[in-house]
């Protein structure tokens, strides 16, 4: 119970969005003229993974100075296209019919964890290069004293 508080303190965005992405899988979808747009479902699951994906980055890089890599990748990588794996599974086999569960949506639920991950590493890279040049800046500033 602790480590879920500490979880949602961290990162209470991310949080609220993988509730939403919960919520969104297990009601029945309104029909709606979009419904004709091909491939619309799919540019959804980019856009919801994708934007929750990149939020994780972004929370994580507020609450961390130094980046795991490794912990990283699989908090705002392999977690959620796991996540995505169990959501299809429960919609094929646990809703009665209302949803069924697809692949097509699990893989762009990974395209949209995957293309999150390119802008979290690009953002990462930018936050680094920035506190490396202010550093040296400061350093400058001090004579090349610490």
């Amino acid at each position: 119970m602790n480590y879920l508080y500490h979880l949602i303190r961290k990162y209470p965005i991310s949080c609220i969005l993988i509730a939403i992405i919960w919520v969104l899988c297990f009601i029945t979808p309104p029909h709606t003229r979009l419904d004709n747009v091909p491939l619309m479902d799919k540019w959804t699951h980019i856009a919801m993974y994708g934007g929750t994906c990149t939020m994780i980055w972004i929370e994580y890089m507020k609450c961390h100075e130094k980046t795991n890599a490794m912990r990283l990748l699989c908090m705002a990588w392999l977690a959620p296209v796991m996540m995505s794996g169990v959501i299809e599974l429960l919609q094929a086999y646990c809703t009665g019919g209302r949803r069924s569960g697809d692949w097509l949506d699990f893989a762009a639920n990974g395209i949209g964890a995957t293309l999150a991950s390119v802008i979290g590493i690009l953002l990462i890279t930018y936050h680094a290069r920035r506190q490396k040049a202010s550093a040296e800046d400061t350093n400058c500033r001090n004579g090349g004293r610490r």
